[in-house]
Parts: structure tokens; C-alpha cells; sequence
């Protein structure tokens, strides 16, 4: 990719001056080049360029999308507070005013915070960035370009911090500029975050684009000059001209759609821009009567724009004499200026007395249905910066469905979403309340996929008891996940109390049955089994009885049955190492514990033990024995509870399980090729996950699997990692 030249500021205010014409907001923005000249002075980037030139470059950009000259001083002073020792809030305030240091301080990094890892650092200085946005939006204006230029420099950054920064821009920054319709900023950013990420990968895809540079040209040209012939026959304004397809989109379609570099449909792409709504239909039909269009893959998105404001007709056409496929995207200037500059196209800076920050915001949310959205989520949302990410990257970020209300209001969703999705984001109440849905008119189950276009109408009951436990498994957005998770967690609280007494009535009402001593019942013994079951408070214990989350059986075992658990670990393992009988039985699991008859006797799911493995006994307080390999963490400090067990000499045909982690290059048909080798190695596969790094294409590969012995095992593994792009096979131990 081409560097692009850097500016001096004589340059970047020649650029500020074509829209910008009022002296007073010229000397605001030379005002605040001069302060940040003079701070940043004796700073250097790690080009060696004086740091000065990053401000100015931002500046420039921010012209680039005609922001005002509160924006682009803001542009020039963002990292003066940060970076400058004798500059601070109150500086720039003072200065600058105040809505200048709000921009300033909501786009400077929280640099002095401390997190507990680099994850939730990053979650936290993002969050003050979306929570900025959702109060002004010109504060991700000023980001993205500051990050579109450090995307330009990152050459001179260390490869771990190379790689770090690009992740970062192509999972945060990228998409944001994406949702915000600044198609321009979006693809530099993406394809220079792909050059860093996986330089192989974009290198080849270079590679094959100037290959067939000349020849596509060609084929472009041509097909420009019959369309333009078409066209010139009747009265219309339009500009035609080819476009290329950007490295980042084209390595993108041949992963997710498993197409190789020849297949991409669209590489070669025309786009007619006119006058008007009514030219855009005109053309499409002049060139559907020419050309024969492919079937699927019309889209109107001027009759249904996107969540970002985004219109324009797309159609893919053959070209007949030579069978060349062109994707054709028909728009008028105004769409075109806002699929380049998105949102920015609509913040276009204008010099009118009555133009104030607040009128414009408003304005823009008024467009961007997402945008209201987004800000009700940021007012809603957890506290906890993480969730929030999360929400905000499935519901925001990945929303690619869109569809109505009957009003025709745009709801965008994520993929997959259902009509309680739709629901949730109409209105929390209107989400609670839910108990039907008609798609297009018809009545259609909660769990149904909706899909681009659908017109939604939610049906409302207010003696709808809320929503149900399933929902939480049928939603795809996160939103509408926190909404009924929250709504479950306060009905719960509220019912807490009278579970409490139910878990109570029923623990009494077994002891009563079985005619047992009510002694036991005394809070201070039920206490004494509290950790053995997981549990750190009574209350706990009595709602999970009362929600049968653990039997009213356990807890009488435990209190009553097993009263050895009250002895000491001494006076147990004294019980335990008695004399030996005559004859010494393998129990169920082939294990042979010395001087153990009835007590029960199982293998440890932790470690999952094998015949041929090292073995040791863990005596366990009303669990008997616990089988557990030597080298198992879990026991590494335990030494009173500890007894020697060996293996069966003769275990009929038993199988154990086995949990595996393979760690692979990601391919096809790799998860095929991993079951076909267990099969041929006698394994039976009881479980399989498998999940890849897309940034990376690596796989990890989970499986849980029975064998026979270690031997077995050693076999399995040994053969596994003969399986082409595995790297590595382990044994887990949980």
C-alpha cells in the first residue's frame, strides 16, 4: 500500500480554507497549531519526525471530512494534555474554552489507571471512548483519524507492538468507522492492519491484484465505454468510473466464503454516480436490458438504506462477449458523499449564526437509528467494562440484519437474532412484556431468524408474567440478553425470601420421612457441610434445595450418613488403613484400594486417570475415595489424606475418558480428518468443540475420548499429530 504524503500545516489550513471562511475560526484553529507546536516542541516520533507533524496530519484529515474548527482544534491539542508536562485540563480550558477540553479529554488515553491485565485496560480506555461518542460524536472523528495516522507510522514500532496496534484497530477501530459509514477511513484502516497481522497472506493477495492490474484495467475500460454509450443516448447527468477492491475485503471473502482469489465476483466493480433517485432506477434498467443480471445479488439499499445511512442500487451483471462479471453500485452525489465520508458528510461544517453543537448532534442522531441505540445502551448498560465491550461489539459493531417496524422504522440487528431480539431493542418494557410476534403478518414462533427486510410486530400482553429462562438460550443480541438476565436475577431477589423458607420446609420434611434426628437441622451443623457442597452461605444452600439445584438427599447423606466427615484427617486415615482382607477386589473402576470393602471408590474427573497411569488415593469427606493420577495439581499440597491404590492386573474391557487439546493450523476438512484418525485408532469420541483464531487461522480442537490404557492413549496422540497442520496434541487436567 502506497504511503500517503504527509502535509505541512500551510497545506492543511490551504485544505481548512476552502469551506472554512470566517477570520475568527481561522485564527481558532492557527492559535491552536502555535500552542501545540510550542508544547510538543523538543518531542519526536519514532520516525524521528518532529511530533508536531502527527497533529497536523489528524488536523488534515479531519478537514479531509469538512469538521468544523472547534473539531479540527480539538484535532490539533489531543495528546497536548497527555504528553505535555506544563499543559492540563484547566490549560486548555482556559485557553481553548469548554467544549474544546471536553473533546480534548474524552479522546486522551487513560494512561494513568491501573488495570489487572492488558484486556480489561483496553476494555476501560474504549469505553470512555463510546461513552464520549454517545455525547458527541465529533470525539470519534478526532480518534479515528488519530489512529488512521499511527496506522500509517506503525512501521517504525517494534513486531509485538505492530501486531498489538493493528489487532486492536481491526477489531475496534475499523468497525466503528464501518458503523459510522466512513467507507475511506474503514478500508485504509483495514487493509493496513491486514498488512501488519498476516504480511504473508497480504503480500499474496497483492501480488495476485497487480497481476491482473493491466488485464482487469482493461476489462473495466471496456465495459465503461459501452455503458457510457448506453447512457449517452439518453438525458442524464452521471459520472462512471471503475473501483478497486480493497486486499482486507478481498482476503475476508475468500476465508468466510472458501473462494479462491479467480471466484471473487465483484474484483471487478463500476460505479455510476447521478442527479437524482429517479436517474438511479433509470440506469439500473437501461443496464438491465442489456446485460443479464445474476439472480440474488440485486440490492436496493435506496428504497432500504443501512443502519449507517449507506444507499446506492447494487447489481452484478455478465458482460456476454468475454463472460466478465461486474458488480455495478448506481448512487446519487449525495449517497456518494456519504458511503466516503458517512457521518461525517452529514457534520459537514456550515457557517450559520444558529448552528450550535447541540442542533447538529441532535441531527445526527435523528439519522443514525444505531447511534439512539447505541446511546441507550451506553446509559443502561453493565458497569462492568468487559460485558460492555462485548454488548457493544455483537449489538453495534456485527449488526447486519435490518428490519422494520410496522411504522417502518430500521431496527439493526446481529445475525441470527429473533423477534424477542426485535423486541428488546423497540423497549425494555415492550421486551417483558412479549408473548407474540407476526413476520410480514404472519404469527411465527419467538426462536424464528429474521432477516433483512422482514416488517416485525411484537405482540403485548401487561399479565405477561416476563420472560423465561429459554430465552436467555434463543437471543443472539447482548442487549436483549442483560435485559432478561437482569429481569430474572431482581425476580429472584424478590421471591428470595419465600424459596429460602421453602428449601427449609423441605430439608424438614425429609428428616421427618426418614425419622431422623432434628438435631442435625441445627444451622450451625448444616454450616459444617456448607463448603463440601459448594456453598458459602445457608441461605445459598435452601434456595438451591428449594430449585432442586442439589437433592434434599445430598444434604441428609452429608449431615447424617456420613458421619465420619466430623472425625479428624488423622483418625480418617487411621479408619482407612485397618487391616488388609484375604483377598484384595478391583472395584468397579479396576482400582484396588487396600483395606477398602463398601466404601465407594471413583476416578477423579480432574485428571482422569487410565490403567498404566501413576495413581494415588485421595480420601475425601463423604465422597470415599478419590482416584487421582500422581502428578495431578489438585493434590500436589495434600499429605494426611493421601493412600496408595494400584490398578487391576486383569480390567475387563473397560474404557476411560480422556480429555484432549489439539492445537492446529486452521483448514479444511481438518475436524474430518482428526475423527477419521480416532476411528481408525479405536477411540470413541464422546465430545468435540472447536474453535479458530481468525486473525491468527489457528484451531484448538477439545475432544473428549475413551481408551483402553495409557498405552492406548499413547498410540491415539502419537497418530494425531501425524494429522497434516496439527502442531501440537496434550493431555488436559481441569
Amino acid at each position: 500500500m502506497a504511503h500517503k504524503k504527509e502535509v505541512t500545516f500551510d497545506e492543511c489550513l490551504k485544505q481548512i480554507k476552502t469551506y472554512i471562511k470566517r477570520p475568527e475560526n481561522i485564527d481558532l484553529i492557527v492559535k491552536a497549531y502555535q500552542f501545540a507546536q510550542k508544547h510538543h516542541e523538543g518531542q519526536f516520533r519514532k520516525s524521528g519526525a518532529p511530533y508536531v507533524t502527527h497533529v497536523i496530519q489528524v488536523a488534515n484529515t479531519l478537514a479531509e471530512m469538512h469538521c468544523g474548527p472547534k473539531t479540527i482544534a480539538a484535532g490539533l491539542l489531543h495528546d497536548t494534555v497527555e504528553d505535555c508536562a506544563d499543559v492540563t485540563d484547566d490549560t486548555i480550558r482556559q485557553e481553548f474554552g469548554d467544549e474544546i477540553q471536553t473533546m480534548v479529554d474524552a479522546v486522551t488515553k487513560i494512561g494513568n489507571i491501573q488495570f489487572k491485565d492488558e484486556k480489561e485496560y483496553q476494555a476501560n480506555n474504549h469505553r470512555k471512548l463510546f461513552i464520549a461518542m454517545a455525547k458527541d460524536i465529533r470525539v470519534i472523528l478526532i480518534k479515528l483519524a488519530d489512529r488512521l495516522h499511527n496506522m500509517r507510522t506503525l512501521e517504525y514500532m517494534k513486531p509485538e507492538k505492530q501486531q498489538k496496534i493493528a489487532r486492536e484497530t481491526l477489531s475496534v477501530y475499523a468497525p466503528i468507522a464501518h458503523r459510522l459509514g466512513i467507507s475511506s477511513i474503514k478500508n485504509e484502516l483495514e487493509d493496513l492492519s491486514f498488512k501488519y497481522i498476516d504480511p504473508k497472506k497480504y503480500n499474496e493477495i497483492k501480488g495476485l491484484v497487480k497481476q491482473r492490474e493491466e488485464e482487469r484495467n482493461e476489462q473495466v475500460q471496456m465495459m465503461i465505454k459501452d455503458i457510457t454509450t448506453i447512457l449517452d443516448t439518453y438525458n442524464i447527468k452521471y459520472r462512471i468510473f471503475g473501483r478497486s477492491k480493497h486486499f482486507y475485503s478481498i482476503y475476508k471473502k475468500m476465508v468466510t466464503k472458501n473462494k479462491r482469489f479467480e471466484e471473487i465476483l465483484d474484483l471487478l466493480a463500476i460505479r455510476i454516480v447521478t442527479d437524482t433517485v429517479t436517474h438511479c432506477y433509470e440506469i439500473l434498467g437501461y443496464i438491465h436490458a442489456t446485460y443479464r443480471p445474476i439472480p440474488g445479488r440485486f440490492k436496493d439499499y435506496i428504497a432500504m438504506p443501512k443502519a449507517n445511512m449507506y444507499q446506492s442500487l447494487h447489481t452484478t451483471i455478465v458482460e456476454p462477449q468475454h463472460g466478465n462479471i461486474f458488480e455495478i453500485q448506481i448512487r446519487t452525489e449525495d449517497m456518494d458523499a456519504i458511503a466516503e465520508r458517512g457521518v461525517a458528510a452529514h457534520w459537514r461544517y456550515k457557517e450559520k449564526p444558529n448552528s450550535v453543537p447541540e442542533i447538529e448532534q441532535k441531527e445526527i442522531e435523528d439519522k443514525l437509528s444505531w447511534f439512539r441505540d447505541f446511546s441507550m445502551m451506553t446509559d443502561e448498560e453493565s458497569e462492568d467494562p468487559l460485558e460492555y465491550m462485548n454488548v457493544l461489539q455483537k449489538d453495534i459493531f456485527e449488526a447486519n440484519v435490518y428490519c422494520l417496524t410496522p411504522r417502518g422504522k430500521v431496527i439493526a440487528l446481529p445475525s441470527g437474532s429473533t423477534p424477542i431480539d426485535f423486541a428488546y431493542r423497540v423497549h425494555t418494557e415492550v421486551g417483558h412484556k412479549t408473548v407474540g410476534a407476526t413476520v410480514n403478518g404472519a404469527i411465527v414462533p419467538l426462536n424464528t431468524p429474521l432477516k433483512t427486510g422482514d416488517v416485525v410486530d411484537i405482540l403485548t400482553n401487561n399479565n405477561s408474567p416476563g420472560p423465561s429462562k429459554d430465552w436467555i438460550k434463543i437471543v443472539k443480541s447482548g442487549h436483549a440478553r442483560n435485559k432478561i438476565r437482569s429481569f430474572l436475577q431482581r425476580q429472584e431477589q424478590s421471591d428470595r425470601r419465600e424459596v429460602i423458607k421453602k428449601g427449609q420446609e423441605m430439608l424438614q420434611e425429609e428428616f421427618k420421612k426418614e425419622k431422623l434426628d432434628e438435631s442435625y437441622l441445627q444451622p450451625k451443623r448444616i454450616e459444617g457441610i456448607l463448603h463440601s457442597l459448594s456453598f458459602k452461605a445457608l441461605d445459598d444452600l435452601y434456595v438451591a434445595i428449594a430449585n432442586k439445584r442439589v437433592s434434599v438427599q445430598a444434604v441428609v447423606d452429608r449431615l447424617v450418613k456420613n458421619r465420619q466427615s466430623a472425625l479428624s484427617d488423622e483418625e480418617i486415615v487411621k479408619q482407612y488403613n485397618k487391616a488388609l482382607p484375604k483377598e484384595q477386589k478391583a472395584t468397579s473402576c479396576g482400582v484396588i484400594v487396600p483395606g477398602i470393602d463398601t466404601i465407594a471408590v471413583s476416578l477423579a474427573n480432574c485428571c482422569s486417570p487410565i490403567p498404566g497411569d501413576a495413581i494415588v488415593g485421595y480420601i475425601s469427606k463423604g465422597q470415599g475415595v478419590k482416584v487421582h493420577r500422581a502428578d495431578c495439581p489438585n493434590i500436589a499440597n495434600e499429605k494426611k489424606r493421601l493412600i496408595p491404590v494400584s490398578w487391576a492386573e486383569h480390567i475387563d474391557e473397560k474404557r476411560y475418558e480422556v480429555k484432549l487439546i489439539v492445537y492446529s493450523d486452521d483448514r479444511n476438512f481438518l475436524l474430518s480428518d482428526i475423527v477419521t484418525t480416532l476411528q481408525q485408532c479405536n477411540a470413541y469420541l464422546r465430545h468435540v468443540d472447536s474453535c479458530v483464531d481468525e486473525n491468527n487461522l489457528t484451531a484448538t480442537t477439545k475432544l473428549a475420548i475413551t481408551v483402553q490404557d495409557a498405552d492406548h492413549l499413547k498410540v491415539i496422540m502419537t497418530n494425531l499429530k501425524k494429522v497434516r497442520s496439527v502442531t501440537d496434541v496434550i493431555r488436559t487436567i481441569q
